[in-house]
């Protein structure tokens, strides 16, 4: 069966970090590019990060540049989101999604395969 798995959110004050987890199975990991979503309530699904398939390629939002690191580990079919000096403005359920054409995009219709989700709330 394929499917993304986060974990890692919670509650977090206003200049903290926390780090988001996703794991990949089911299917060929090192062959996927993988992207960091976000969705807010009453907003919709916005990019966040991403990394290419192979060659350490990150694209970053404007609003997370410098706050936020992409990274991934193909030996275990992890990729991960460290996020710091957080704010209220990043609160919101982050998705993990996986895209098979090993390339970054910013775009959520690109990405094949997602996961459910994990709330991540930042108070001021």
């Amino acid at each position: 069966q394929v499917q993304l798995v986060e974990s890692g959110g919670g509650l977090v004050e206003a200049g903290g970090s926390l780090r988001l987890s996703c794991v990949a199975s089911g299917l060929t990991f090192s062959n996927y590019a993988m992207g960091w979503f976000r969705q807010a309530p009453g907003q919709e699904r916005e990019f966040v990060a991403a990394t290419s398939w192979n060659d350490g390629t990150t694209t970053y939002a404007d609003s997370v540049k410098g706050r936020f690191t992409i990274s991934r580990g193909n030996a275990r079919n992890t990729v991960t989101l460290q996020m710091n000096n957080l704010k209220p403005e990043d609160t919101a359920i982050y998705y993990c999604a996986a895209n098979r054409r090993g390339v970054v995009d910013r775009r959520a219709h690109e990405y094949d395969l997602w996961g459910q989700g994990t709330q991540v709330t930042v108070s001021s």
